[in-house]
């Protein structure tokens, strides 16, 4: 593995400027340096160590357990959940990494994953994704039936998404139904019913992932259009912008909606015009040829996640 960088690097033989190493593989980071040399490939295919992924996951469940509480959930839903967002969006990972064995090579981003570069076999993938799904089996048994039947539902999509980039421009969507999957559990979990509202505020999240995910797909664009993959980026190709731009004043729309729905407190509006700034600068930053730059915006939507949080709290805890 070689070492990457998120900026352009000067060749120190002829001084030109250099494209960035794109690869979402870092060989110095805290795998490598404080788990066993065995564990690390393991720890890599289920994305350990790129948390943004499970902060994603995350965040918009938390704030939809604190609307749905209406106010603090407890610590024990609150615990069930956060190992449930942690393994399910590991077992997505995996799903696609083991989908994904062949074509990964010849990207350059992934090339240095895991299962790909041979750090891993198959079969070990495959126990591995197996081990993950017992323990979120056994979470199971902590939730009511209504969320037990809504997580045997997000199987099929976790495990389609991998085969959607085949087949559709629209990988994004599948993706954000499912990452997102745990607001709606979060109802079915604490109220045993999942209202209109609660709808509103995970479909926004679903289309506020599709924008976020769109500008990632950005960086694959040269190796998709090579492999014969789709994507959001190249269904919107220059266009990216106002695709992106008409996702994320949705996603305001329909949460701004839910709230009311909800009846947020006054607060829970002033957090989503921050919201809204942050997507607006999003766009103004955003740049089809800066992958680099793209990266950056990606990561950066974990603001976004917690700023929802901070809605939630605020529209439902302020006196």
């Amino acid at each position: 593995m070689t070492p990457s960088s998120t900026d352009s690097t000067q060749n120190p033989n002829t001084g030109a400027r250099t494209s960035p190493d794109l690869s979402d593989m870092r060989p110095d980071d805290w795998v490598e340096r404080w788990l066993p040399r065995s564990w690390g490939p393991y720890a890599r295919l289920c994305r350990l160590d790129r948390p943004v992924g499970t902060w994603l996951t995350l965040l918009p469940c938390m704030a939809a357990l604190v609307q749905a509480a209406d106010g603090w959930p407890t610590l024990f839903r609150l615990f069930i959940f956060s190992l449930g967002a942690l393994l399910m969006r590991g077992i997505g990972c995996c799903f696609n990494d083991i989908f994904d064995r062949d074509i990964d090579k010849k990207v350059e981003r992934t090339r240095f994953r895991p299962l790909t570069s041979g750090q891993i076999t198959l079969k070990n993938a495959l126990w591995f994704v197996l081990a993950q799904l017992v323990v979120c089996a056994m979470l199971l048994l902590a939730l009511n039936e209504y969320s037990r039947w809504l997580a045997v539902a997000l199987m099929p999509i976790v495990i389609i998404y991998p085969l959607c980039k085949r087949f559709t421009y629209w990988p994004q969507v599948v993706l954000g139904i499912g990452f997102n999957w745990g607001m709606l559990m979060a109802w079915s979990d604490t109220q045993n019913a999942v209202p209109l509202s609660a709808v509103a505020m995970w479909l926004g999240a679903v289309l506020w992932q599709v924008g976020y995910d769109s500008i990632y797909a950005y960086v694959d664009v040269r190796d998709d259009k090579q492999l014969g993959l789709h994507s959001t980026a190249l269904r919107f190709k220059d266009k990216g912008k106002i695709w992106i731009s008409g996702f994320y004043v949705a996603t305001v729309a329909l949460w701004v909606w839910a709230g009311s729905a909800m009846q947020m407190a006054w607060p829970y509006y002033l957090v989503m015009a921050g919201i809204a700034a942050h997507f607006t600068w999003q766009m103004r930053v955003f740049d089809l040829a800066r992958p680099e730059r793209n990266f950056m915006l990606f990561r950066s939507n974990m603001s976004i996640g917690v700023l929802l949080l901070v809605a939630a709290l605020a529209g439902t805890i302020t006196v």
